[in-house]
């Protein structure tokens, strides 16, 4: 075990959640705040309810006072514990999180989130230096949509993987006692990580999905019928995963036709609606020789779905709100990131690294070339074998041998 290393810097300490929700992301607040108890550096643990919404109304509660015990049923449970936000600071608020920040002595702040929520923390952190405040601030990473720069992956992508793995078998088993067109659109704005995470439900040849849309690849209406229609005649039936996020070749999104709520980091609400699903049903049913088509729009069921959690995940969640506290204790760094690395080696194994935060802020990354099949409507072995050890085993799936009766 490594030896903690105890901050010149005694003060009181300030916690959030931010963005979308996920099964894991509690195991990271609890991480955080069991570690900050043991630090004998860390006095009073605040919690704000919603994020820098709740900085800004100084509704905190005292997570120092609750027990271990409710803590770990916290940590086990899915959604955030501390109620969310999608909120940008603007300069006012800054000033304002500042007077609140002084009043109650916090010193350390760590912020729980993607990468806009990254990008908070460090527009936070930066204007606590222009002012002269004293303040270490540490991102703490979440996104079910795997997309944070300097992480090989992120808490939260794991178990919304093992969900869309899941759903994904169930629907393929429908699909096949009952053949006909099967679209399922999956979150994922830039990044088709979790879209791309349907490929680990096949088991058989002839499984599906058929076939994969990613935001990576520029999407064709009439290049997506042909496929569909192929894949139809050859099987008598075709199930497909597509991104929300997919765009067209000058990178508009196909949903944003049918949507023009923004939230406040500028992002089009790509999801809660089944807007993308009807408009494939219908091009489909047009274009192909199909007649049974339907569509499922998975929202937001991915992010905080009971029973579906990875261990690896879980597990992975909880450590880098440990490192996030130690990091912030060292007093060789006043902020950063807390960011998954995986060893180059065949059994998974990970280790976590201190990152700026300007590294981790606002920009997303996208699924490298090599997960992405040729014709674009696929995954490779590749992204199997990378994504597998976070989803986890999958229970298996039986299927009769179809042994003919000998007549008469």
């Amino acid at each position: 075990m490594a030896t903690k290393k105890t901050s010149s810097s005694a003060g009181n300490m300030l916690i959030a959640q931010s963005g979308g929700p996920t099964a894991v992301i509690n195991q990271s607040l609890v991480g955080a705040v069991l570690e900050a108890k043991e630090s004998g550096a860390i006095r009073r643990i605040f919690g704000a309810r919603h994020g820098i919404a709740g900085i800004l109304q100084e509704d905190f509660i005292n997570l120092r006072r609750e027990s271990p015990a409710t803590l770990e049923r916290v940590a086990a449970t899915p959604s955030a514990a501390l109620g969310s936000v999608r909120k940008k600071p603007s300069p006012e608020d800054c000033a304002r999180l500042f007077e609140v920040m002084q009043r109650h002595d916090v010193r350390y702040f760590f912020y729980i989130g993607g990468n806009d929520s990254a990008e908070t923390a460090h527009i936070v952190y930066e204007e606590a230096k222009a002012s002269g405040y004293e303040l270490r601030c540490y991102h703490i990473p979440k996104t079910i949509d795997n997309d944070l720069r300097e992480n090989d992956h992120t808490p939260g992508y794991g178990s919304a993987a093992r969900f869309v793995a899941l759903a994904f078998a169930g629907d393929n088993l429908d699909n096949r006692a009952l053949p006909g067109v099967k679209i399922n659109v999956v979150m994922g704005r830039n990044a088709g990580f979790l879209t791309a995470a349907s490929a680990l439900g096949r088991r058989f040849p002839d499984d599906g999905p058929h076939l994969i849309y990613l935001p990576e690849r520029a999407f064709s209406m009439e290049r997506f019928a042909r496929d569909v229609q192929t894949t139809f005649r050859r099987l008598g039936r075709c199930v497909v995963a597509v991104s929300e996020g997919i765009a067209d070749s000058s990178g508009t999104p196909i949903a944003a036709a049918y949507t023009k709520e923004v939230d406040a980091h500028g992002n089009v609400q790509l999801s809660g609606t089944g807007a993308l699903g009807d408009l494939l049903v219908e091009f489909i049913k047009a274009k192909t020789d199909a007649t049974r088509v339907r569509a499922d729009t998975f929202g937001y069921l991915q992010r905080s779905f009971f029973g579906v959690v990875s261990e690896t995940d879980a597990r992975e969640a909880r450590e880098v709100g440990v490192r996030a506290v130690r990091l912030a204790l060292d007093d060789a760094h006043t902020e950063g990131s807390v960011a998954i690395r995986r060893k180059s080696a065949r059994t998974y194994k990970v280790f976590f690294e201190r990152v700026p935060l300007r590294a981790v802020a606002k920009e997303t990354r996208h699924m490298p070339r090599e997960f992405v099949a040729r014709k674009g409507n696929d995954v490779t072995p590749a992204f199997v074998e990378y994504a597998a050890p976070l989803v986890g085993d999958l229970p298996p799936i039986g299927r009769l041998k179809g042994l003919a009766v000998t007549k008469g």
